[in-house]
């Protein structure tokens, strides 16, 4: 039986650096009792070199949902004909990093030999694994050019036993993902299984990332087809979860997939992610994620004395690593 939401808000003092990963601002936390949304995690400001992302996770309560260990949201921003969008070579280890545009485009360098540019609607999906080096850039076409950025930079965490595998990129259009309509709903599984579907991304461990939109008020009960842990990301439009409503740019983070049931208003657009959780802690320190501290400790040396692989017609050292704050240790 499902039970009326009790609020407990507060303000609670978490620690960050600037990358949101090590526990130093003020972060408004709600607790939801007596219901099925366990945690409300909202959109902390953070600047990823010119450009603006609003942070989901990792949260300081909450690192991780399922495999997914990170998660921003892009824009949506104009950017005007002398401004452009770009991120430098910087390395990655132990993940697999997932672009979804809504607005754009972007063209994507790493160390394997890609170049492959994504638009609105389709997925970038590279697994960094033993280790990788990419880049984000304006496409030449577009620079001096007037235009939007709107999307998703998500992460998702490998298991112990796939955190070395050697990297690879896979590009799905966005005609090559799966999209239905029930009920009012429409779906569109980005990465995972869901129910019968299956979509193109070739994950390591049972997951699920799916776009829902509406044109009108619908219920969604989802909770057959979940599994794991599970988050509803709020983009555009409300939600009413419970008899309470729920805004945008808002994650809540379910205690049961199994009791899942929310009401989406009109024009709202929102994301369901989640899967299994590893047995294993995840540490997360900069562009590195690993279940071994000392992994970390590696990849941070090997990008400092430039050891890690480089990509063809990028210049420069790419992004220097920030230093770890005064006093860090491993939580």
């Amino acid at each position: 039986m499902l039970l009326r939401l009790a609020l407990n808000t507060f303000t609670n003092p978490v620690r960050e650096n600037e990358q949101g990963f090590t526990f130093a601002y003020a972060s408004k936390v709600v607790f939801l009792r007596m219901s099925n949304i366990q945690l409300i995690i909202e959109e902390r400001a953070r600047n990823i070199g010119n450009f603006l992302v609003g942070r989901l996770l990792p949260f300081s309560q909450k690192r991780m949902i399922g495999p997914f260990i990170y998660i921003d949201h892009m824009g949506p921003v104009a950017l005007e004909a002398d401004a452009s969008f770009d991120v430098p070579p910087h390395p990655h280890i132990g993940l697999s990093t997932l672009t979804y545009l809504l607005e754009g485009s972007v063209m994507h360098r790493d160390s394997i030999g890609t170049e492959q540019l994504i638009e609105a609607g389709a997925v970038n999906w590279m697994t960094a694994g033993s280790g990788v080096v990419h880049s984000e850039r304006t496409p030449e076409a577009l620079r001096g050019k007037p235009q939007r950025m709107h999307g998703l930079q998500i992460w998702v965490a490998l298991p112990a036993k796939d955190e070395e595998v050697v990297p690879y990129f896979t590009h799905i259009p966005a005609s090559g993902l799966p999209a239905w309509e029930e009920a009012g709903v429409h779906f569109r599984l980005i990465a995972g299984e869901f129910g019968k579907y299956k979509a193109g991304v070739p994950v390591h461990s049972p997951l699920y990332l799916l776009e829902l939109t509406v044109e009108n008020d619908c219920l969604v009960n989802p909770a057959d087809r979940l599994f794991g842990e599970t988050g509803l990301y709020v983009l555009e439009g409300e939600v009413a979860v419970e008899n309470q409503t729920f805004g945008a740019r808002q994650l809540l983070v379910a205690m049961e997939p199994k009791l899942c049931q929310f009401k989406m208003k009109a024009g709202s657009k929102v994301y369901l992610l989640g899967g299994e959780a590893f047995p294993e802690q995840r540490y997360i320190d900069w562009n590195f994620v690993s279940s071994r501290p000392e992994r970390i400790d590696e990849a941070r040396l090997a990008w400092s004395m430039q050891q890690f692989p480089k990509i063809a017609n990028e210049s420069g050292k790419g992004i220097p690593m920030p230093e770890r704050p005064k006093g860090f240790k491993w939580t």
